[in-house]
């Protein structure tokens, strides 16, 4: 892991030395007049033929597979679901996928501020990342601090569905998933290469390219791949990566296709900054932390991950009827990580001086995934049937150990750096396991407007942990349970569709209880949700609305001191309303628009004193507008110009509601310019360089936001 800065230093270079070789070799190939199947072009085609698993045109997403498993109309699907598309992301230019869903409905992003380390999100007022997180409909479950992180550039598109949605994935927290898909290979050949750099000096080079192997088609390509280094808006913090994803695809008739699906990545950055309250919301007897001071030691800390994933989607058509898929993936993770970081003044705010803990990991986990479907599309009289069964299979094991130690304090206003002893005690060593079986069925059933889902499937979980520090602590349970959904919509014929739902939701946890070191119990959860989607008939718009109701038991969550640990508290219970809005509008216009109103409240906690008060570090209601124009003809054909705005609303640094953190906005902006087949970029991340606190998850642990990062960048496509 040490090298992963020669390593993608070396990428850049090599990528610098052959751009001009690409190019070169790129225009003499044809180019396909078949935008709809050119790798790296807008797709033109009727809501009928889009792919669920492909590209989106424009900012207007028609249909989805992650509400139901099945290509479904968005129109015809009785649930909140949203979709950025690899176009949207090529004109925002996002870094990270919570990047990328800054402008959707009812998801929170960048919750812990400018993080390099990790995608950190809230859907309808919950933290989702530890369940929530899936790729190709595979779930990526996170646990203690070995997280997984993706990347946009190989990525066709991001869905956030919101709510319950055990009912299809298992184990899962009610708040919804994100739903990312991977680049498939190209019928035609095509590419793309890009690098650019930002204000901070983090650079890139990135390429994309694909198409055909064989003359007949049968065998088609891909290979993705990105490298980044440099620094961010934080001392001593670089954001280094490198990721690649090669994909595969075998169709040996119109009814048979196989897609392998493999990605590498390797990250450096450091610890995030834990800053107190009172210096960061609230100025302290000198003023404000500097947002660039790093709070850690520069000697000491590092985030290294490493991430490796194979995977397969099988999918052969039997007949008119029959359908059989099956997904698949194994996944490797390891996370090298140690820090100092704050927890508060030593002793007064006027001293200035921080007190830090010594806090070390280095987790492992593998991941087993194996779906396998098979879908029914029949009649019985004037009903139509979409009958999906299927079995989801989950293996899951993390070897875990942590280690903490206080630390020396560092003063704010003078900080100087000594040297840190590693901790070599630990508080947790070992493995815990977790198995999944589950068995769910669903029904779409349809009668003229009608659409009725029905779905219910069986989860059994068994969990061991072996603990290493205490042979008689070893333990295991198995449990399982029954989810279910209930939902009706109708859609018109001018395309309004009103609708329903009902879902609950299971969780089993991995982990310990920190406060009595039993494993953590399963949390579960319900929602109710109502709304109406809108799309007139005539113009590429899409309008939807939902008011949603909550409820999640036995909640886990992060006790910071005197060192990362997990404990349960209780209820949770966020209703609220999502309007979202997204429109390709022609001669160049495209536009999107949300607006979440979540109010997740304690329900039921040991201390009686948080009853009816918002957890810390969630606000209650977040907006954002976006809107882009190209210059479609005349001497500037090809200038596009973009602007954002994002509000985000108060939250609070602490469960009683006592330490407010202000609202804030923020205006993005964007500037493109197309000639032939060459795109130069620049994008604004907080135009106006506003200094704002993100959130705050505790009075010690308090998080900015991003402050303005430039990136300039030159791409060419084939």
């Amino acid at each position: 892991m040490a090298g992963i800065g020669t390593f993608t230093r070396t990428f850049l270079i090599l990528f610098s030395a052959t751009l001009p070789i690409s190019v070169a070799k790129a225009q003499t190939q044809p180019v396909s007049a078949q935008g709809a199947t050119a790798l790296g072009e807008v797709v033109i085609e009727r809501e009928g033929n889009e792919d669920p698993l492909g590209p989106v045109r424009g900012v207007v997403a028609n249909r989805s597979a992650t509400a139901t498993k099945t290509n479904t109309p968005i129109l015809e699907t009785p649930q909140a679901i949203g979709v950025v598309g690899a176009e949207q992301m090529r004109l925002q230019q996002p870094t990270t996928v919570t990047e990328a869903t800054r402008y959707s409905a009812g998801v929170r992003s960048e919750t812990f501020g400018a993080d390099a380390r990790n995608d950190w999100f809230l859907i309808r007022g919950f933290p989702q990342q530890t369940t929530g997180y899936f790729l190709d409909g595979l779930q990526l479950y996170s646990t203690s601090f070995a997280t997984w992180k993706l990347d946009p550039w190989s990525l066709e598109r991001i869905e956030i569905l919101r709510g319950p949605a055990s009912t299809l994935y298992g184990g899962g927290d009610p708040g919804g998933i994100i739903n990312a898909i991977s680049r498939r290979p190209p019928s035609t050949f095509g590419g793309r290469a890009e690098t650019g750099i930002d204000s901070f000096g983090n650079a890139y080079g990135a390429l994309d390219v694909g198409g055909p192997v064989d003359a007949s088609g049968k065998w088609l390509y891909r290979l993705s791949m990105i490298g980044r280094l440099g620094g961010t808006q934080t001392d001593y913090t670089e954001n280094d990566r490198f990721h690649i994803a090669p994909a595969l695809t075998w169709q040996p008739s119109p009814d048979t296709s196989l897609t392998i699906l493999a990605s590498y990545t390797r990250d450096l950055t450091r610890g995030q900054n834990f800053l107190p309250y009172v210096g960061t919301v609230v100025s302290a007897p000198w003023g404000r932390i500097p947002t660039s001071l790093f709070t850690g030691n520069p000697g000491y800390d590092h985030f290294r991950r490493e991430q490796a994933m194979l995977g397969y989607a099988l999918s052969h058509r039997v007949n008119d009827t029959l359908t059989i898929r099956q997904n698949g993936r194994m996944a490797y993770l390891s996370v090298d990580y140690q820090t100092v970081y704050g927890g508060g003044y030593a002793t007064t705010a006027a001293a200035a001086d921080l007190l830090r803990y010594n806090f070390v990991t280095s987790p492992t986990a593998y991941q087993f995934n194996l779906d396998t479907q098979a879908e029914w599309r029949f009649s019985t009289g004037a009903l139509s049937h979409t009958l999906l069964t299927g079995i989801d299979l989950k293996r899951y094991q993390i070897n875990d150990d942590q280690g903490f130690a206080f630390g020396t304090n560092l003063n704010l206003l003078n900080p100087v750096y000594t040297p840190v002893t590693p901790v070599t005690s630990r508080y947790i060593l070992g493995t815990v396991v977790q198995s999944q079986a589950g068995f769910y069925v669903q029904d779409q059933i349809r009668l003229g407007g009608f659409n009725l889902v029905l779905g219910g499937r069986y989860d059994s979980v068994s969990t061991s942990l072996t603990n290493r520090l205490n042979p008689a602590a070893d333990t295991s349970d198995t449990t399982g349970r029954f989810t279910g959904r209930a939902a009706l919509m109708y859609t018109t014929a001018f395309g309004l569709a009103p609708y329903v739902s009902y879902a609950t939701s299971f969780n089993p946890q991995v982990g310990t209880n920190g406060l009595t070191g039993q494993l953590l119990q399963p949390e579960t959860g319900r929602g109710l949700e109502a709304g109406v989607k809108f799309r007139p008939t005539g113009w590429n718009v899409t309008f939807g609305a939902a008011v949603f109701d909550i409820r999640r038991e036995n909640v886990s969550t992060t006790i910071y001191t005197p060192a990362f640990a997990t404990s349960q508290i209780g209820a949770i219970r966020s209703r609220g309303v999502e309007l979202e809005a997204n429109a390709d509008l022609g001669s160049g216009w495209k536009v999107i628009a949300a607006y979440t109103h979540a109010d997740p409240r304690v329900v039921s906690d040991l201390d009686t004193t948080l009853i009816g008060h918002t957890p810390a570090g969630i606000p209650r209601q977040f907006a954002s507008l976006w809107a882009h124009y190209t210059v479609q003809d005349g001497a500037l054909a090809g200038l596009g110009l973009s602007a954002g705005v994002r509000y985000v609303g108060e939250s609070f640094a602490d469960g009683a509601n006592t330490l407010p953190v202000p609202a804030y906005a923020v205006v993005d902006a964007g500037l493109k310019y197309e000639y032939r087949n060459w795109t130069m970029r620049m994008t604004v991340t907080n135009l106006f360089d506003k200094t704002y606190v993100a959130s705050c998850s505790s009075a010690s642990a308090c998080f900015y936001g991003d402050r303005r990062r430039a990136t300039v960048s030159i791409g060419y496509r084939w």
